[in-house]
């Protein structure tokens, strides 16, 4: 006997701010943009470091985007989650490209320590202060959102990032200014990718542990295995599995060992209400499947139904 708590939703996490996801992509591409051309015009590579990042967290963005469009779809044939795990391939495939970036960055940080080159400081300032400006933009628009899924996330981070790195090409243009100390840009570049890489790879570490069905972090196995053995009739729990579809979707399934009596007398399906309403109450998973078993039928399950 199983049973599932409530359906699937057809919008989530990130889907629900699909809205701020698109104006991001934009003024993440007209930075890019700017920056861009502030970089040849400059030779600052500070600037295109962050020109760089800015496109790199564009292409996460819309990724993002394109992921909720997808994973709205409705489930249907061999496709039992629908394309909710859509979202999380985007997540895994936005950590790389971050990841690929903040290693390029700091690879031509070093050659510039090496052979500086003539940079133009004031250009710097001008173009990194449009990327500020449009990058505090796209901070306030993903702030109350940047807690609602992986994808938020990392789009929260990837914006929250540029304005730093925005923050770095001004204070090189200032030094360059000042003191003509032109290794002031590889320095910043150096910054911006050791900035980079630590939260590209725990992205990517995080996308990766869901792919891999990994039981979400902030759930305890041993704490769900005791809330159901305490309940009722319930003499053991077995095959305890635990996962995440996408953001906001933890799934959990379980052989559940219980009174004989509960087939005979037909509480059983109180019994599974219970069940539902413990994981859902105590750790906030809504889809759950449950086998219930009386007590002996594990002797002649498979060994892998531990």
């Amino acid at each position: 006997m199983s049973g599932h708590g409530h359906d699937h939703a057809s919008v989530t996490a990130t889907g629900q701010h699909r809205g701020i996801l698109a104006w991001t992509l934009v003024i993440s591409l007209v930075i890019a943009a700017v920056q861009i051309t502030g970089a040849v015009i400059t030779g600052s590579l500070a600037l295109l470091a962050d020109a760089g990042h800015v496109l790199a967290d564009s292409g996460g963005v819309a990724m993002a985007l394109g992921a909720t469009l997808l994973a709205a779809r409705p489930a249907v044939g061999q496709r039992t989650f629908g394309w909710a795990r859509a979202e999380i391939l985007a997540a895994a495939v936005n950590g790389l490209i971050l990841t690929g970036m903040g290693v390029y960055i700091l690879i031509q940080g070093v050659r510039r320590l090496i052979d500086a080159p003539d940079l133009e400081p004031g250009g710097m300032a001008v173009f990194g202060a449009i990327g500020l400006v449009g990058n505090l933009i796209g901070v306030a628009l993903l702030y109350r959102a940047r807690t609602a899924s992986l994808n938020m996330r990392g789009a929260f981070l990837e914006v929250a990032t540029d304005s730093a790195t925005s923050v770095g090409v001004l204070v090189a243009a200032l030094v360059i200014a000042t003191t003509g100390f032109t290794r002031a840009d590889a320095i910043v570049s150096l910054l911006i990718g050791l900035v980079i890489l630590p939260r590209a790879l725990k992205l990517l570490r995080e996308a990766v542990n869901v792919l891999l069905e990994a039981a979400p972090t902030d759930i305890d196995l041993d704490d769900v295995r005791a809330h159901i053995v305490e309940l009722d009739h319930v003499h053991d729990v077995h095959d305890l599995h635990v996962y995440t579809v996408t953001s906001g979707l933890p799934v959990l399934t379980a052989h559940v060992v219980v009174d004989p009596d509960c087939f005979e007398d037909g509480h059983a399906p109180q019994l599974l209400d219970k069940l539902q309403t413990c994981l859902a109450g105590h750790f906030d998973v809504e889809h759950s499947t449950f086998q219930l078993e009386p007590v002996g039928h594990t002797d002649h399950e498979h060994p892998t139904h531990t």
